[in-house]
């Protein structure tokens, strides 16, 4: 009698694991997947950068949501990737001036977040919480933010995963998109397990605030000082976890014993590979944003996020921006701002004021320099993504640019890239100076990069030529509705 209930019990249970199985499979959706250290289902799925994958957004108001895209306000959509049907996810769109550029310019090619959690608990893609598809704003090569995060991950830097995606919208092309994990729950886990600490993504206000917090500056031992920080924490912290972090603040503040506050190995490769890229819309450029800050037991660390205005394109905010690409193809690694702007950025300069970092951070410029560079992995890596993406690029009906400006981004991308190589490594053998002075006053020991166009990688231009190719693209997609 014992026996025959205890294999009712056993059926009963097998039964409720098949209804679930089946509820979750008609929604689209598959349980988060178990344990700190395992790679997550969804990394050898859509983050599969072999190929280039598939989504289909479905949805009955496509036209409204990009007329009121700058709201970044999310609306429900099904999306099919790669096949499989996904329902009720958030979609928004997302950027900052990028998003309000594209509807200055009368365009629609908008970056995009999916969310698997906005109108479901517990939705995900194979354990994926959220993910973004990058329009490539102001990237005519489309290989800027995947060769930034290559560079990251060859540094040891934890940094996004992503892959190329071909999107439609309700079965019409709408064009290639760069699908990026966002950091989130499920990036915290891949990354740091399920034990994970506190993921902040620090923003200013206003870039005529002093933004003191967005810069990582001590202040004072009140949280309501840091507003840049703990207003955009992904985690809702504890009152322990931000005294942790003000605390760790205030170690960095005085340059002494950094080591009990912060990461210093993993701050190091993140600037070795950062400085390189010359991306100053960062936290060592003009508006000091565009990071994730991560903290646990009291120690910090710094991310990697947006690098569409890398390689020298970045101009929006500033008064006088630097165009010409012999400046910042040669810009200097022991100085990577002017001086007002490292004062203000401790995380930076405060750990270069140790000799000891400071040699290891030119060590890990030669590493970078020799092992991705010199040993070939950044031709190898450009090549086979370009061969990969083309195809898609030139049937894109709603690029920024035409093939042929494509294609001629591509080539100036691999040239400032090897010509930078070049360049940083003349500074770290001492026949091109490393900082600002010493290169103001010896102006011809420089790698010669005049035949550089930096526009080519993007421009505005590209946008205002862009509207007529844009609105024929939206005009098919509400045909087909």
């Amino acid at each position: 009698m014992r026996k025959s209930w205890q294999n009712n019990k056993i059926l009963i249970g097998a039964a409720s694991l098949l209804t679930l199985f089946i509820v979750l499979l008609l929604s689209g959706t598959e349980p988060v997947p178990s344990g700190a250290g395992s790679v997550p289902a969804y990394e050898s799925r859509l983050f599969d950068s072999s190929r280039v994958h598939t989504i289909d957004i479905q949805t009955d108001s496509w036209g409204a949501f990009l007329r009121s895209a700058t709201e970044e306000e999310y609306m429900p959509c099904d999306v099919v990737i790669d096949g499989e049907t996904f329902r009720h996810i958030g979609l928004r769109a997302k950027g900052n001036n990028s998003l309000h550029l594209t509807e200055e310019y009368g365009l629609w090619r908008y970056s995009l977040k999916l969310e698997f959690d906005c109108f479901r608990d517990g939705g995900n893609y194979y354990g994926l919480d959220k993910f973004s598809l990058d329009s490539s704003f102001q990237d005519n090569s489309c290989l800027k933010t995947y060769m930034a995060y290559d560079m990251m991950r060859f540094m040891e830097v934890p940094s996004p995963l992503c892959s190329y995606v071909w999107v439609t919208v309700n079965g019409e092309p709408w064009g290639l998109f760069l699908a990026i994990e966002e950091p989130e729950e499920a990036f915290a886990r891949r990354n740091f397990g399920a034990d994970h600490g506190q993921l902040y993504k620090p923003d200013y206000r206003s870039l005529n605030d002093e933004n003191a917090d967005v810069a990582l500056k001590y202040i004072d031992d009140s949280s309501a000082s840091y507003p840049g920080i703990f207003d955009n924490a992904k985690f809702t912290p504890s009152g322990e976890e931000k005294q942790r972090l003000i605390e760790a603040l205030k170690v960095l503040s005085t340059g002494e014993n950094l080591e009990t506050a912060i990461d210093v190995d993993e701050v190091l490769r993140y600037f070795t590979a950062q400085i390189f890229v010359m991306n100053w819309d960062s936290y060592v450029g003009h508006t000091g944003h565009n990071y994730f800050l991560y903290e646990e037991d009291g120690i910090l660390s710094i991310l990697p996020w947006d690098y569409n205005l890398a390689f020298g394109t970045y101009a929006l905010g500033m008064t006088d921006p630097i165009r010409d690409p012999e400046l910042l193809i040669n810009y200097p690694i022991n100085t990577p701002a002017e001086g007002k702007i490292m004062l203000n950025r401790p995380l930076y300069h405060n750990l270069m004021q140790n000799s000891e970092y400071f040699t290891r951070y030119h060590r890990y410029f030669d590493q970078f320099i020799s092992g991705y560079f010199e040993n070939g992995r950044f031709e190898e890596t450009l090549q086979k993504m370009e061969e990969l993406i083309a195809p898609y690029v030139q049937k894109d009906p709603t690029a920024f640019c035409s093939f042929s400006d494509h294609k001629l981004a591509v080539d100036t991308l691999r040239q400032v890239c090897l010509l930078r190589a070049e360049s940083i490594r003349g500074q770290l053998d001492g026949s091109i100076p490393a900082t600002l002075r010493g290169q103001l006053e010896q102006p011809d020991a420089k790698i010669d990069a005049s035949g550089i166009v930096l526009e080519n990688l993007g421009d505005f231009e590209d946008l205002e030529n862009a509207k007529e190719k844009q609105d024929a693209a939206l005009k098919q997609v509400l045909a087909g509705n």
